[in-house]
């Protein structure tokens, strides 16, 4: 009996050890990743959401509007795509307060798409697709900030889209209190994600 039980700890020992691996693994992945810009000439860049308050973006959304407004002046891209439905608190979307945002930094009006029906990445992703096949746009620049690059880029795949890495180089996620939390979180949706698409 008591090697039985001897048997059952290594087991379970060496499935907490792969397991703790596993997630080291992911979690590296995840940091490098962010540090990988792949832009090129593309169609559009789409702007993941971030928080915004009663039409003022935040400052982690404030920058990820601001590098695709780079990517734009420098002839990267020749539209936007901004995300992101209507939060809690406000009374127009997250998408309709970006773009605000960008055409008063002097990005054209009729250059700046709206995506406004989503609430989580995945949604930001599969909208944006569609606005792309309705407007003959083929390839993207995705942005975001650096530890949510390799999720995002993983989303957009799988909703069809032909894309390009491109985090935003002024991310406020900037001390490790602040990146640990978002490092973490993005490791569990990731890892979550990953399986999710194996059974699915």
């Amino acid at each position: 009996m008591r090697r039985k039980y001897r048997k059952i700890y290594a087991a379970a020992v060496i499935l907490i050890i792969l397991a703790v691996i596993y997630i080291i693994t992911n979690a590296v992945s995840i940091w490098v990743f962010g540090n990988t810009d792949e832009k090129t000439k593309s169609d559009v860049a789409i702007i993941l959401g971030a928080s915004t308050y009663n039409g003022e973006v935040s400052p982690v959304y404030k920058e990820r509007i601001n590098h695709g407004i780079e990517l734009y002046n420098e002839d990267y891209v020749d539209k936007l795509i901004v995300t992101g439905g209507i939060g809690k608190g406000s009374d127009i979307s997250d998408a309709e307060s970006a773009k605000n945002y960008a055409v008063m930094c002097g990005i054209p009006e009729n250059d700046v798409f709206v995506e406004d029906k989503s609430a989580i990445t995945q949604e930001n992703l599969e909208n944006s697709k569609i606005i792309m096949d309705e407007n003959n746009l083929k390839t993207a620049i995705i942005v975001s900030d650096p530890l949510h690059m390799r999720r995002a880029m993983l989303l957009a795949k799988d909703a069809g889209i032909t894309s390009y890495s491109s985090p935003t180089k002024t991310t406020k996620y900037v001390t490790f209190k602040t990146k640990f939390p978002f490092l973490a979180r993005e490791v569990f949706f990731y890892i979550g994600y990953k399986w999710w698409r194996i059974f699915n």
